[in-house]
This record gives structure tokens, sequence and C-alpha cells, in this order.
């Protein structure tokens, strides 16, 4: 097992962090990228969202895979490279290990930190394949370093995060996917539209854990810009906007109130929002549309019953 950290190292990087995260909150409107909802506690936080009856996608998804993996894997052909984009705790990856014929796994992660646990486990599970951990936040740019290789590769995005991606942000990163793939293919998991009530249910959940996940990214906030947020402040909003074909997380503001920090300050009035994320709902239409726009050909998906969630498959 190695780890390579392909972005700046810390000193560098906690730079420009706060320069990325100051530069959001002084927008009009403000706003905060989902990557940073993702410390130790926001990533427990979404542990539990994912065991919650309205979040549907994590299980759907697994299901999905469980019915059709032999499918997936005559569509995918022979890369015994699997790179693992967003590999946290690396157990969606695993899972593909055997019917794939996995020989290296590379499992990329914007915490390196996070992924040496999970991979050291994994190696112990898995002692005959070749473990790589790559510190990297691909969602500037998907560029994998040179330790990687240049064999074909499946590269492999589950859980639907290409829905944090504006459609045309979508097309731009598919497109390096494409590349970065070196003639394998691509395994992705993606959300569908589906009823309004059952995507607002799923982003608002009435027992607040996802309340307390969008809350907790002011507290991460605080920690990596100096910035002095009180989440008392602060409440949880998520709706879908019909116009984008997306759901948005939000904070609003209860009161008027200042945030501060070292170099500056932002006023905000009273119902003024921070973006904190959009999660985009695709048609599988449009979606298969958009891997060959992105230069990926034959692409196939498989659903689950009720046609809500979707798993393609496509050679680059």
């Amino acid at each position: 097992m190695r780890l390579l950290q392909a972005a700046p190292e810390a000193p560098e990087n906690a730079v420009s962090i706060r320069a990325e995260l100051l530069s959001g909150l002084s927008a009009s409107p403000a706003t905060i990228a989902p990557k940073y909802f993702y410390d130790a506690l926001g990533s427990r936080l979404f542990a539990a969202i994912t065991e919650l009856p309205e979040y549907y996608l994590t299980r759907t998804e697994a299901e999905i895979f469980a019915e059709h993996q032999n499918a997936m894997a005559a569509a995918l052909g022979l890369a015994a490279t699997l790179v693992d984009l967003g590999a946290g705790n690396c157990e969606k990856a695993a899972r593909l290990f055997s019917v794939l014929h996995v020989r290296r796994y590379v499992a990329v992660d914007i915490s390196l930190h996070y992924l040496r646990e999970s991979l050291e486990n994994l190696q112990q599970k898995h002692p005959a394949i070749e473990m790589l951990g790559v510190g990297l936040d691909f969602s500037r740019s998907l560029h994998l370093p040179a330790e990687v290789g240049t064999e074909p590769r499946t590269l492999f995005y589950p859980g639907s995060s290409i829905g944090n991606f504006t459609p045309d942000e979508a097309l731009a990163f598919l497109r390096q996917a494409n590349a970065e793939c070196c003639g394998g293919s691509l395994l992705i998991g993606v959300d569908l539209v589906k009823p309004v009530n059952v995507l607002e249910a799923a982003y608002d959940d009435p027992l607040g854990i996802t309340a307390a996940f969008n809350r907790n990214l002011l507290r991460h906030l605080n920690r990596l810009a100096g910035t002095d947020f009180d989440i008392a402040d602060w409440r949880h909003v998520a709706f879908f906007n019909g116009g984008e074909s997306r759901i948005e997380m939000h904070l609003q503001a209860l009161r008027d109130t200042t945030v501060s920090w070292a170099a500056g300050e932002r006023r905000f009035a009273a119902a003024e929002r921070i973006h904190t994320e959009h999660s985009y709902k695709w048609r599988s239409e449009d979606f298969a549309a958009l891997l060959e726009t992105a230069g990926f050909s034959r692409p196939r998906h498989w659903c689950d019953a009720r046609g809500w969630f979707a798993v393609f498959a496509a050679q680059a």
C-alpha cells in the first residue's frame, strides 16, 4: 500500500482553502462548497443520514449493484485497475473487487489522512491487490498522477456525487474522466428525477440529521477560515428547484448577524442565505446523451424497480 499527496502539502493547502472559503463567503449570494461538509463529525453525520428511511440514495444504489454487478462487469470489459473517485471508507469499491477481477486499486479522496486507515484495513483483507491512495481535490481538476500508470482503467464514481456539478461542470468533468480512463471505462451512479416530496424528504429529514450535517459546516468553516459563526443564528433549508432540476441546500440567517475573520467581516440580514449544496437530478436519457457528448461510447444503465436511481457504464 502506498499513499501519494497529489494536492499541495498541508501549509500551502491551508492557505488555499482559507482563500477559497472566504471568497465564497464574501460573494453575493454567499456560497460554501459541499466538499467542506466532511470533517470528522460531518462524515459521521453523513453516515447517519444514509441510515435514514427517507434517504433512499445509498441503499437504492447498493441494491442495483447487488442485482446487476455481473452485467456491469460484462459491459465494462477487462481493466485490472479500479480508480475509486471520492473513495471515503472504500466499502463500495471493495464489493466489486471479485466481480471486476481487480488487481490494482487506486483510492482517490480529498483527505489522504482519512484514506490511510481505510486502505490499511482493506489491504489486510485483500493482500494480493496492489493499493495506492491519492490525496486529490478532483472537483477542481481530474488529473491523476503518473504513479497511477497508463494502462486502461475503470473509473468508479458512485453515490450520485456527479449531481454536485452543474450540467456544464459535469460535462467538463466527464471529458476529463474520459481522458483519465486511458481507453478503459466509467461506472457512475446518477440520481434521477422523481416526486418532489420524495426528494425533499431525503434532504430535510424529520429527525434533523441533515440539518445538523448542514449546520456543522459552519463549525468546520470556523476552524478552516478563522470565522466566528454562531450556529444558533442559522437554520437548515432544503427544497427542489424544478426549473434547474436540482435539490438546493442553504443555511438561512435567523436574525441580522455579522460574521468576522482576521481581515474582514460579512453582514447577513435576517433570512439571507448561504448556498451550501446543489444536487442535480437527471433523466436517464439526458445523462446518456451527456456521456456521449463527453466522448464515451455505448452507455448503458441499470435502475431500481421504481426508476429512482441509475448506475451507468460506458466505454472511454
